[in-house]
C-alpha cells in the first residue's frame, strides 16, 4: 500500500468511526423517542424503523451504477447530507407524516453511504490489505456505536425531550463530519481490485451489468449465503431473539442490555486476534465455521428457554448466545466484504457492493417480520428454524468454496504460493562447465 492510499484509508476509517459514534447516540432510543417522547404510538415507531429498510430497498438498486459511473466519493458525500438532514428531521418532527418523510430520507442516506464507503475502501486497499481494512472498519463501527450508546444513555431522559434533541443533533453533526472527511480523501484514479477472474474491463457493456452480475454463480451463491447470514443474526437481534429471551427465558430488558454489551465487547476485544487467525485461511471455510458457531449460539438460546426457572443459567445462556454471535461477526468482517470486492470486475465494484447491501437490507426487513412473532410465541419452532439457518450457512459456504478461484478464496496464500514458485536465481549453485 502506498503512502497516499494509506492516508486515504485512514481518513475514511476516521470519518466512519465518528459517524458510528454519532449513530450510537440514537439507535437504542429511536423507538422510545417516536412512541413515547413524541407520543406517536408504538405502531408509528415500528413503521419508522421499517421505513429505514424500505428506503434502502428503493435506493440501492440505483446506487451501484452511480458509484461505478461517478465514483464513490460524491455518492458518499451526498449520502451523509441526506442522513444528516433525516436525523434532524426526525428530531423536530411532531406529526406522523413529517416523521415518515424524515425516516425515509434518513434511511436513503444510510443506504447510500454503506456501498460508497465500501467501494472507497476497495479503491484504497489491495488484495493483501483489504481484509484488515474491512476488519478495522467493523471494529471502529462497533466501538463507535458502543461508546455512543453508553454516553447517550447517560444523557437521555424521557421527561426532557430536549435531551433527545441533543442526541439527534450530535448524530446529524457526525454525519456532516463524515461527509467533510471523505470529501478531502484523494482516491486513486481507478479501482484496485486485482482479481482477474472476470477479465476486468473486457467484459460485457455497462448496460448488461445486472445480467452479468446475475450470471456470476459465485456472486449469486454469496448473495444467498449473505441473506441467510443476516436473517439468522442481525435480523433477530432486536426482534426475535429479544422476544424469545423475554418471553421464553424470562430475561429482563436490563439483562438484554448486558447481553448486547457482551456482543460488542467480544467484537472489540477479539477482532484483531481473530483477524490474524482467519486472514490466511480459506474464506469459504471461515464462513462455514461461523455457521457452526452460530448453531451452537442458537442451541444455547434454546437451552435458556428450557432452564428459565433457573434464572442464573438462563441469563448465562443468553449472554453466551450474544457473545458467540459477536465471535462469528468478528470472523466475517475480514472475510465477506473483501470477497465481494474480489468477485467484482473492476468496473462493477459499486454495483456488486450495492447488490450485497440490498441483500442485507432484505434480510433485515424480513428477519424481524418473521422472527419477532415466532420468538414471542412459537419458541420451539423459532429455535429450530434458526439452527437450520445456521447449518445452512455452513452448507452454502462449502458450496461457495467450490465456485471460487484459489485467489478469491485465499488471496494471501495464493500470493505466497506464486511468490514461492518464482525461482531465486541468485541462490542457484553455479555448475562447472
Amino acid at each position: 500500500m502506498t503512502t497516499a492510499t494509506g492516508a486515504a484509508l485512514r481518513r475514511i476509517q476516521t470519518g466512519n468511526a465518528l459517524s458510528a459514534f454519532g449513530n450510537g447516540f440514537t439507535v437504542p432510543f429511536m423507538f422510545i423517542y417516536v412512541a413515547q417522547v413524541r407520543n406517536l404510538g408504538a405502531g408509528t415507531a415500528g413503521t419508522v424503523l421499517a421505513l429505514f429498510a424500505v428506503a434502502a430497498l428503493v435506493v440501492l438498486p440505483f446506487t451501484g451504477r452511480v458509484i461505478d459511473r461517478r465514483g464513490p466519493l460524491p455518492v458518499a458525500v451526498a449520502g451523509t447530507v441526506l442522513a444528516s438532514a433525516g436525523s434532524l428531521g426526525i428530531a423536530f418532527s411532531e406529526g406522523v407524516a413529517a416523521m415518515y418523510v424524515s425516516a425515509a430520507v434518513f434511511g436513503a442516506g444510510l443506504s447510500v453511504i454503506q456501498p460508497a464507503l465500501a467501494t472507497m475502501i476497495v479503491w484504497s486497499s489491495t488484495t493483501a490489505t483489504r481484509s484488515r481494512a474491512f476488519a478495522t472498519q467493523f471494529f471502529l463501527n462497533n466501538l463507535g456505536l458502543g461508546v455512543g450508546g453508553l454516553l447517550g444513555g447517560l444523557v437521555v431522559d424521557t421527561e426532557r425531550p430536549s435531551s433527545f434533541l441533543l442526541l439527534f443533533g450530535i448524530e446529524s453533526a457526525m454525519y456532516l463530519v463524515l461527509g467533510a472527511t471523505v470529501a478531502t480523501v484523494r482516491l486513486p484514479d481507478g479501482p484496485r481490485v486485482e482479481c482477474s477472474a472476470h477479465g476486468g474491463e473486457g467484459g460485457a457493456a455497462a448496460g448488461g451489468g445486472r445480467r452479468e452480475l446475475l450470471s456470476d454463480r459465485a456472486m449469486v451463491t454469496l448473495s444467498v449465503l449473505g441473506f441467510v447470514m443476516f436473517f439468522a443474526c442481525y435480523g433477530q437481534f432486536e426482534s426475535g431473539l429479544s422476544a424469545y429471551a423475554v418471553e421464553a427465558s424470562r430475561i429482563s430488558p436490563a439483562t438484554l442490555g448486558i447481553a448486547l454489551a457482551a456482543n460488542t465487547a467480544v467484537i472489540v476485544l477479539a477482532q484483531f486476534v481473530v483477524l490474524r487467525v482467519v486472514e490466511r485461511r480459506r474464506r469459504s471455510r471461515v464462513i462455514a465455521l461461523v455457521g457452526l458457531i452460530w448453531t451452537v449460539a442458537w442451541l444455547a438460546a434454546g437451552a435458556s428457554g428450557l432452564v428459565a426457572d433457573r434464572h442464573a443459567l438462563a441469563v448465562a445462556a443468553i449472554i453466551s448466545t450474544y457473545a458467540l454471535f459477536g465471535l462469528g461477526e468478528a470472523m466475517l468482517s475480514p472475510t465477506v466484504a473483501p470477497l465481494v470486492a474480489d468477485l467484482a470486475p473492476a468496473r462493477m465494484v459499486g454495483r456488486y457492493n450495492s447488490a450485497f447491501a440490498l441483500v442485507k437490507q432484505l434480510a433485515l426487513a424480513i428477519g424481524p417480520a418473521v422472527g419477532g412473532p415466532m420468538g414471542a410465541t412459537l419458541h420451539g419452532p423459532y429455535i429450530v428454524m434458526l439452527v437450520l439457518c445456521s447449518l445452512g450457512v455452513t452448507v452454502l459456504a462449502l458450496l461457495l468454496g467450490r465456485r471460487l478461484t484459489a485467489e478469491q478464496d485465499n488471496p494471501l496464500r495464493a500470493s505466497l504460493v506464486v511468490a514461492a514458485s518464482v525461482p531465486a536465481r541468485s541462490a542457484e549453485p553455479v555448475r562447472a562447465a
